[in-house]
């Protein structure tokens, strides 16, 4: 409980019930009448509010002042709770989203990759069909001249000299 000048261990002694005294405005006398009405723990304490700690022999300024103090420290435990819970569904979620892209990015490369690979393989299906076809070749003239005519090539890549590499 967030109470001035106490130690993490008095603290924890006056939520568990062990030591009630550690909360402010509870002496010996206080406590053995929470003790015997039930009220051993601060969840215990502010279940029964201050109605509940006028009935345990509390009087009405003391039973406010501890009821609220209780309260106060149970808004404060639940918020840290909550903080806490949503960092961490937080933290899950971005590694999450970072894995998610992780693998995104691991399957567009090798898809990427395959469709590289398939077009080589059309391309070089391509230049093997029309390899033979597109050859300089000598051919008798037509127009009753001697000798041989050649055919010019289309394309560079029909030339003689760019299919040796």
């Amino acid at each position: 409980m967030a109470y001035q000048g106490q130690t993490m261990a008095a603290k924890k002694k006056a939520s568990s019930g062990e030591d009630l005294t550690a909360l402010p405005g509870v002496g010996a006398a206080t406590a053995k009448k929470l003790q015997a009405a039930g009220l051993t723990t601060a969840a215990k304490i502010a279940k029964a509010g201050k109605a509940g700690l006028e009935k345990a022999g509390m009087n009405a300024p003391s039973a406010a002042k501890l009821a609220a103090a209780v309260a106060k420290h149970k808004a404060k435990s639940t918020a840290k709770k909550a903080t806490t819970s949503a960092k961490n569904t937080a933290s899950k979620a971005k590694a999450a989203v970072k894995s998610t892209a992780s693998k995104t990015k691991s399957k567009a490369k090798g898809a990427a990759s395959k469709a590289t690979a398939a077009g080589k393989n059309v391309a070089e299906k391509v230049v093997e069909k029309t390899k033979g076809s597109q050859q300089v070749k000598g051919e008798q003239s037509k127009d009753g001249r001697k000798g041989k005519t050649l055919k010019v090539p289309r394309s560079v890549t029909d030339m003689p000299w760019f299919r040796k590499g």
